[in-house]
Formats: C-alpha cells, structure tokens, sequence
C-alpha cells in the first residue's frame, strides 16, 4: 500500500494538537500535581509528556489505517466517529482533573474515556489489525493513569 503522506501527517496532527491544546489549558496545574500526596508507581512528571507524545503519534497512525482501508464506509465513519469522541474524552479528563481538581468525576470520566478506547480497538480491528495494536498501548497507559487518579481521590 503507498503511504497517503497529507493524510499520514494530518492523522497524527490531529491527536497532537487535542493533547497539546488540552496541556496548554492545563497549564501550570502540573505544579499544583506536584504538590497532591502520590500513590505508590508514580512516574516522574518528566514522563508524562513524552509518553502522551507517543501515544498520540501511535493513536494518529492507527486512526491513518482505520482511514485508509479497504473496510465499507459505514463501518469506517463508526470506528472513526468513536475514535473522535475518545480524543474528546481525552482533551477533557486533564482539564476536569488538574484545572477543576475534580478528582473523582476525572476518574470515572477516565472509566468512560477507556470504554471507548476498548471500542476503538475492537472497531479499528475490523479495518487494521495493527490499527488495533498501535492503541493497546494507549489502553495499558490509560488503565495506569485509572490507578493514579483513583489513588490520588482516596489519598487527598
């Protein structure tokens, strides 16, 4: 298959941008983060943007095959639409957890936000097996992030 090389690049623009834009709101919120008592396997903060990069540019790609395959329209505009509503559940869940401090609703909003992250990867399956596989690792990281904010509610 030749690579589509504008669409390649706005695909993984796309979720960088929802993350960058989302970080941006968020702001000096990490400072505030800091300060919270931290649950056990808490990463250093320094991680956090390198690997929400990742994710995004894996996410991008994955969205890029779903857009690309051979798959019907339909089931293409449903995997894709879901996918547009987990990366607004994404833009979200900072800004309710570390602008609003809302730490309880941010993590049953990040329930929610990994339900539809477990859609896509069924629905991404449909049209790329390595669609789905570039969003496991999105799923892993977000399940990780359940445990932090969940512990981050119960100990402050």
């Amino acid at each position: 298959m030749k690579i589509k090389w504008k669409e390649l690049i706005i695909c993984i623009l796309i979720p960088l941008l929802v993350g960058g834009l989302s970080a941006l709101i968020s702001g000096n919120q990490m400072v505030n983060f800091g300060n919270l008592n931290q649950p056990p396997l808490s990463p250093p903060a320094i991680l956090f943007p390198i690997v929400w990069t990742i994710l995004y540019i894996l996410m991008g790609v994955a969205s890029y095959l779903v857009l690309t395959s051979d798959i019907n329209k339909q089931a293409k505009q449903i995997a894709l639409t879901t996918y547009g509503v987990q990366l607004f559940f994404n833009f979200f869940w900072s800004i309710i957890f570390f602008n609003l401090e809302q730490y309880l609703f941010a993590f049953v909003w990040l329930v929610v936000l990994w339900l539809l992250i477990l859609a896509c990867i069924i629905l991404f399956s449909k049209a790329s097996k390595t669609a789905a596989y570039l969003m496991i690792p999105y799923l892993i990281w977000v399940s990780f992030a359940g445990y932090l904010n969940l512990a981050i509610y119960l100990i402050n």
